[in-house]
């Protein structure tokens, strides 16, 4: 009777563990959609089926030799074994994890046949319901994959890490993790496109320079409260891409916001970004404020990062060595608004130039080009010579908004003299591209120091 007993008791703790465990499963998938009816419907109505080990897409897009289309399901399980490093998630142990997709030629058909329920909010481009996704066909192949990708973000982040984010990090991930250009035919992570042929029809770095043109770029504050709504604007997902890139790459928050990251993605994220130790909501917001200022294909933080630190009073001459593959330097002196110096510049540095056919086939085939202050009149960015002097402040820009601050370029390395146009720091570069910044080598000299104010009677 005791051995009886004590078999029920291991038994009935047996099934309470069993319980427990199933309870335990099921919550932690609760998110996800069982697919399999889902390919049934799309089986029976005649649509293509193309699978991978994450993704079904089915499709009433008729088979066109080199469309890519069915490249797409080998290429999102490339993206997903980026997703899960990008999370530090171990893909083996989410081997399981499938998306179902649907590719649209016709959404009515969709719709008929139950796959697009009438539920489902109305979606100019795309749109994700768990691991569920649907996606308008698009006449671009590269764009088509992006949207394709981006959905999938979503699918994998609302399951897999249960993301119930402020929109701007929703969409901003989504957009983060989706941009890419292909190597061989072979997915590569690219958060910050290279070239502008890499992402046809993604348009979001040429959005923020219009905005920039415009005095319009919002600010960090502006995009961390995003509402839902405004995601159908591009101007809300490159604002919303280019704060989670800066984030997530900036060496000055890429740990910190991997470590929130690393936490629950639920509507208490940016609440606890912000309150993570050593941010500083003044420091961020000038950051991306000088990253969209200066945003171009390529760029890279590394080199483009900025020293914000105060400078001392240019009291006395001093000499100032400016490096050919960094963005903007600072001199470590600051100067009043009004007051002007003397500049002398010396030295030569080396431009490396892309040509046009080196760029468009995405090669590092510079041409090496030897520049002094003046700059290379072969090739101008921006206005100005390729490889030119800059001096700059960080003040209002002229015609923006009171709150929209840059970089105001108050001498060049033709000038013999600045004024400032601010209080602050003197802020020194070669004029080139962020992108292109790794192509040269070598430093400029400048020699500066205060001119005297003239009084009555000089």
């Amino acid at each position: 009777m005791h051995l009886f007993a004590t078999v029920r008791l291991v038994f009935a703790t047996l099934v309470l563990l069993s319980i427990l465990w199933n309870s335990v499963w099921e919550a932690a998938v609760a998110d996800e959609l069982v697919i399999a009816p889902l390919v049934a419907t799309a089986r029976r109505a005649g649509l293509r089926l193309l699978e991978s080990d994450h993704l079904v897409l089915a499709t009433d897009r008729p088979a066109r030799q080199g469309d890519g289309v069915e490249d797409l399901p080998r290429i999102f399980d490339e993206a997903f074994v980026s997703w899960c490093a990008h999370f530090s998630i171990d893909p083996a142990t989410r081997s399981g994890w499938r998306a179902f997709g649907c590719c649209m030629a016709q959404r009515e058909l969709f719709i008929s046949i139950g796959l697009l329920p009438k539920e489902i909010p109305a979606f100019k481009n795309g749109y994700c319901d768990r691991n569920r996704f649907w996606l308008v066909d698009q006449s671009s192949p590269d764009y088509r994959r992006h949207l394709l990708l981006h959905e999938g973000v979503h699918a994998f982040t609302s399951t897999v890490r249960s993301l119930n984010t402020p929109p701007w990090y929703t969409e901003g991930i989504a957009e983060l993790l989706a941009t890419h250009r292909l190597v061989d035919g072979r997915f590569e992570p690219t958060p910050i496109p290279l070239r502008k042929g890499d992402v046809q029809q993604l348009g979001r770095i040429e959005k923020i320079a219009e905005l920039r043109a415009n005095g319009g770029v919002p600010l960090l504050a502006d995009v961390f409260q995003t509402p839902a709504n405004e995601h159908h604007d591009l101007t809300a997902y490159a604002a919303s891409w280019a704060a989670t890139a800066m984030l997530a790459i900036h060496p000055t928050y890429a740990a910190m916001f991997a470590a929130i990251e690393a936490g629950p993605l639920d509507q208490e994220f940016g609440v606890r970004l912000q309150r993570s130790r050593g941010w500083s909501e003044s420091r961020a917001g000038r950051d991306f404020d000088a990253f969209t200022d200066e945003l171009d294909y390529g760029y890279d933080f590394s080199r483009s990062a900025i020293d914000w630190s105060l400078g001392k009073p240019l009291a006395s001459p001093q000499r100032i060595v400016v490096d050919s593959s960094r963005g903007w330097q600072n001199s470590g002196w600051s100067v009043a608004k009004g007051e002007s110096c003397s500049l002398a510049v010396s030295g030569r540095c080396t431009i490396g130039v892309l040509p046009a056919s080196a760029a468009a086939a995405g090669t590092k085939d510079a041409l090496a080009l030897e520049s002094e202050a003046a700059g290379i009149s072969l090739r101008w960015y921006r206005g100005r010579p390729l490889g030119r002097l800059l001096v700059a402040q960080w003040a209002l820009l002229p015609g923006g908004e009171a709150s929209h601050r840059g970089f105001v370029v108050v001498a060049t390395g033709e000038d013999r003299t600045l004024t400032a146009s601010a209080d602050g720091v003197l802020y020194f570069k070669v004029n080139d591209a962020p992108g292109e910044l790794a192509e040269n080598s070598g430093t400029l000299s400048v020699a500066i120091a205060p001119v005297p104010r003239s009084t009555p009677g000089d």
